[in-house]
């Protein structure tokens, strides 16, 4: 591949265009592949350094090509985090993103963003990982997914089956609900918590609801899941008399989906995302680890779309 010498600001300039019309979509790649916004947003900075020395004269086609780069740069990046996660305290949550509500709309998107599935992902080997999102989630075709995870065609088609197999084994079995379903149901779900209505709670939890938190040994968290209505209700009970009226609930889109942001005392908690299924609430995923949660101020853009060669 052809490199640039001393270059001309018009190639600058358009390098820079190139690469900002497909940031939002290479965010979301290296995103669902580390689960981390704060590593995603290295792997593109480390991205567009690798893009701006390139010669854009000898590239046919650039989204392919920033894709590849962004793979193996997240394939790269996702070995390290699988080593950190061995010594991580306590549970260990995606970190979350506040989304915009048009993300909800798109279904697949707001599926492959979620943290259920993030969760789900983090089951796969690397390669696997890469595999399926990219074939998965944004469609591409076989050998483009060859070249970026450095196999065979033939090859990549038998990691898409096995990692297909295994997510399908492991996903949520009951589908999302609808965004309009999603919003209802949080806003039953928080007025029982707000409440303390312990029968309302009961009624919007799933027999099977699960939840988990994620304190990263710097806030306090649960130390395992809480799986169950009854025990899963008696923790929200407990924690509203803790906190009482100094405890507010914020509604918010989470990872593609509902979600709430908690404080206490008028200062920040923590992010709440919540999974609907069937009309009740599923799973809770509530992060406190403020190592996590430097984007709770501002929504991300996450994208599906693949803007042309």
């Amino acid at each position: 591949m052809g490199r640039r010498g001393e270059g001309t600001t018009g190639a600058v300039d358009e390098a820079t265009e190139v690469f900002v019309a497909h940031r939002n979509l290479l965010f979301t790649v290296a995103y669902e592949m580390l689960g981390s916004a704060a590593d995603a947003e290295d792997v593109l900075q480390e991205s567009w350094l690798r893009w701006a020395a390139v010669d854009l004269g000898t590239v046919r086609e650039r989204r392919s090509y920033l894709v590849r780069i962004v793979t193996r740069l997240a394939l790269d990046r996702r070995r390290a985090l699988g080593r950190r996660k061995e010594s991580y305290v306590g549970q260990w949550l995606p970190e979350p993103l506040l989304t915009a509500p048009d993300v909800a709309e798109d279904v697949e998107l707001a599926d492959s963003v979620s943290m259920a599935m993030l969760l789900v992902l983090e089951t796969l080997a690397p390669v696997e990982r890469a595999v399926f999102v990219l074939r998965e989630v944004f469609d591409l075709p076989y050998d483009e997914i060859a070249d970026a995870v450095g196999k065979t065609p033939a090859a990549v088609r038998q990691t898409a089956y096995r990692a297909r197999a295994h997510v399908a084994a492991r996903r949520p079995r009951r589908g999302a609900a609808s965004p309009a379903e999603a919003r209802a149901v949080l806003g039953a779900f928080r007025r029982a918590v707000e409440t303390g209505d312990i029968q309302a709670l009961f009624d919007i939890l799933a027999p099977d609801v699960v939840a988990l938190s994620d304190g990263g040994g710097i806030r306090h968290a649960l130390l395992r899941p809480v799986a169950g209505a009854g025990d899963v209700v008696r923790l929200l009970v407990t924690a509203r008399r803790r906190h009482g009226a100094r405890w507010s609930l914020e509604a918010t889109q989470v990872n593609g989906g509902p979600g709430l942001l908690f404080r206490i005392g008028g200062e920040f908690d923590g992010l709440l995302a919540v999974r609907v299924e069937g009309g009740r609430v599923t799973g809770m995923y509530y992060v406190r680890n403020p190592e996590k949660l430097p984007r709770a101020g501002e929504e991300t853009a996450v994208s599906r779309g693949l803007p042309g060669p």
